[in-house]
């Protein structure tokens, strides 16, 4: 029991705000391609990230796992983000922060829900068995890759109005 929760109904919820935040930040991230600010997205979007890490830390595990390092990581970077653009107003170099703060949350659930859907998903998982495989790196160089051209293309076109 989690919350109350069995693990598997705790495990859904999860899940379903994960990907509200990976919904949301692509929504965000559009809006930074067409220098748009976009407040309420940007708000879903920060918290629903912020709950899926602050979710994950409630799984029962009894070790660090890359998981809970990558949200920590992730808390890290939502309140530099989030400092950014609501303590800062995007004044100045707090507007780079705040692009590459939020491109960056959303790889790292990104990151998570690829290694989680070729660990949970069979057919994903008959790919690269023992999730190291030259599909799972490939997929893995691909997302890291398509992330920096969009932050950099998101860099020069997102600008305070």
């Amino acid at each position: 029991m989690i919350l109350g929760m069995s693990t598997a109904a705790f495990t859904l919820v999860h899940v379903i705000v994960s990907l509200v935040a990976i919904g949301t930040g692509c929504v965000v991230v559009w809006g930074m391609l067409t220098s748009r600010r976009l407040p309420f997205w940007t708000g879903i979007f920060l918290a629903s990230t912020a709950l899926t890490c602050l979710s994950g830390f409630l799984f029962p595990y009894y070790e660090m796992t890359p998981a809970i390092k990558i949200g920590i990581v992730t808390m890290f970077v939502l309140l530099l983000a989030a400092v950014a653009r609501y303590g800062r107003g995007l004044a100045t170099t707090w507007r780079e922060i705040y692009v590459v703060c939020s491109i960056l949350a959303l790889y790292f659930n990104v990151f998570v829900l690829i290694v989680q859907s070729i660990e949970k998903v069979p057919a994903l998982r008959a790919l690269s068995p023992n999730q190291s495989g030259a599909p799972v790196v490939l997929m893995q160089l691909a997302t890291l890759a398509l992330f920096v051209v969009v932050t950099i293309y998101a860099l020069k076109r997102f600008r305070n109005p």
